[in-house]
């Protein structure tokens, strides 16, 4: 288990190496500053989220990323992530498949799970159609158990346990499975550790997405980590032809995850977060710097 002081300056060493600010002024300053964790959402989705996160590890940015098991580029993303051990990875429960003529089903058989797809044997796009299908609690316990066993058979470290679009935790029991999981595998839970959560540059317009995190950089909580979730990707015609199924989906997605790209990498972001002091961390950090025996469910959850 790393102490305080050595999980703090492994951060403080990859940020100086991304940073433009000298190492010994990144240092100072960080020593009373704000925590922010970044985590990129939709890892394993399909191949332009995997690239465009792979250009986030590759900038060194400390990171923490969420992988869907139970999509078909979860493979690829793995590939990536075994040559970087330093990323904090997390399994994103998946119990959607949201996008037009681009859906996936359980890993763990549709046969095994009937009540959780739809007649051609995939996710249900949203929540509400799913929870319509009325849902076996035991289905979705076998489910969530076989996206964590598949996760673990990788060789992978996992630190974390989240879910995609709330369905993992959409009722009580539910996430009392969710939490279950965590428990038996010794994986976190983000926002049990008393986040601040933002996930602000996601609807923001494509233009003003990089002075939207930016301005976050002035505004983040001192006295608690703040998590800032990014969903990116790279607008190519694979993921320009995705089409959410949702209301509630970002109409030109592939630009948006693009733009959120060029906001993460940014020369702007980079100097925001050196001259607010900003530490970097991971949840692989968190873990251990808190312990998982403080983790305490919210009242309310993003």
């Amino acid at each position: 288990m790393k102490n305080l002081w050595s999980v703090q300056m492994l951060s403080v060493l990859t940020l100086s190496a991304w940073s433009p600010a000298p190492v010994v002024a990144q240092t100072a300053l960080q020593a009373e500053g704000p925590r922010l964790l970044i985590r990129c959402d939709d890892f394993g989705m399909c191949h332009g989220v995997n690239m465009a996160i792979q250009q986030v590890i590759a900038a060194g940015i400390p990171v923490s990323v969420s992988v869907m098991f139970a999509c078909p580029w979860y493979q690829e993303a793995v590939e990536i992530l075994r040559a970087h051990p330093e990323v904090s990875v997390g399994v994103h429960l998946t119990l959607n498949a949201e996008w037009k003529n681009y859906r996936w089903g359980p890993v763990a058989g549709r046969s095994q799970v009937p009540s959780l797809v739809d007649s051609e044997g995939f996710f249900f796009p949203s929540r509400a159609l799913l929870m319509a299908n009325r849902p076996k609690d035991a289905e979705v316990e076998k489910e969530l158990r076989a996206q964590v066993e598949r996760a673990l058979r990788t060789g992978l470290r996992i630190d974390y346990l989240d879910h995609h679009m709330g369905t993992a935790v959409q009722t009580e029991k539910w996430r009392r499975m969710v939490e279950k999981l965590a428990q038996k595998h010794q994986l976190g839970i983000p926002q049990y550790f008393d986040e601040a959560y933002s996930s602000a540059t996601y609807a923001a317009p494509q233009a003003g997405k990089v002075d939207s995190l930016v301005a976050h950089m002035s505004r983040l909580d001192r006295q608690r980590v703040n998590l800032q979730v990014m969903h990116v990707g790279l607008d190519t015609p694979e993921m320009a032809a995705l089409i959410d199924l949702n209301a509630f989906g970002l109409a030109n997605m592939s630009q948006h995850r693009q733009a959120e790209l060029a906001a993460l990498l940014s020369p702007q972001f980079r100097t925001a977060v050196a001259q607010h002091g900003v530490r970097l961390i991971t949840y692989r950090d968190l873990i251990a710097t808190e312990g998982l025996a403080k983790m305490k469910r919210p009242v309310s959850t993003q």
